[in-house]
């Protein structure tokens, strides 16, 4: 598994363990607490991973880039939490911020 690979499934389970904290409903549902026990500690594995061959702060900052754009749109699509000029900009801003970080080095 390549580096960046790694870091996009780390990210991903940044997502998939938030999804799984709100789902719990205060940790008093089983599922969604399993599925974030599961997914903690992959996005830590992952994220360990990838920094065998990404760059330290530029694999944290997408790391949590991920995770947080991530949890914005899932916000939005699945709870109904509001869509609105700024927070697409913003969301557009961490997602070019990510963007940047990686073409602005030779990793």
């Amino acid at each position: 598994m390549t580096g960046w690979l790694a870091l996009a499934a780390a990210g991903l389970m940044e997502i998939v363990w938030t999804l799984g904290l709100k789902y719990s409903d205060g940790f008093t549902r089983l599922g969604p607490n399993l599925v974030a026990a599961v997914a903690i500690p992959l996005s830590f594995i992952f994220l360990g991973l990838s920094l065998k061959s990404v760059p330290f702060g530029i694999a944290y900052a997408i790391w949590a880039g991920i995770g947080a754009a991530g949890a914005v749109t899932a916000g939005m699509l699945l709870f109904e939490e509001p869509v609105d000029a700024v927070r697409i900009v913003c969301l557009v801003l961490i997602v070019a911020g990510m963007m940047g970080l990686k073409l602005a080095g030779s990793y």
